[in-house]
């Protein structure tokens, strides 16, 4: 159904532009940072990153839009019944 498609996306959209924002915040390494570092470092600024930013680009930012996933089921759910 693309409505529930749609309220999804839309869900996983808003709360990646929110995490983003927090862990700007917070100093912690976004994907385009990261992306970036490899562009201007090659492998080598691999080494550059910290553990913590490691943690949450490939654990952290994965369960937080896998939420927003949640979130648009459930607001798909409650809408559509």
């Amino acid at each position: 159904d693309m409505l529930k498609l749609y309220i999804i996306g839309l869900c996983i959209l808003v709360i990646a532009i929110l995490a983003n924002f927090i862990i700007g915040k917070l100093g912690i390494m976004s994907w385009y940072e990261f992306l970036q570092q490899l562009k201007d470092w090659g492998p080598s600024g691999l080494n550059e990153v910290s553990i913590l930013d490691y943690l949450w680009l490939f654990i952290g930012y994965p369960l937080v839009l896998g939420c927003g996933y949640l979130l648009g089921n459930e607001l798909y759910t409650l809408f559509t019944n």
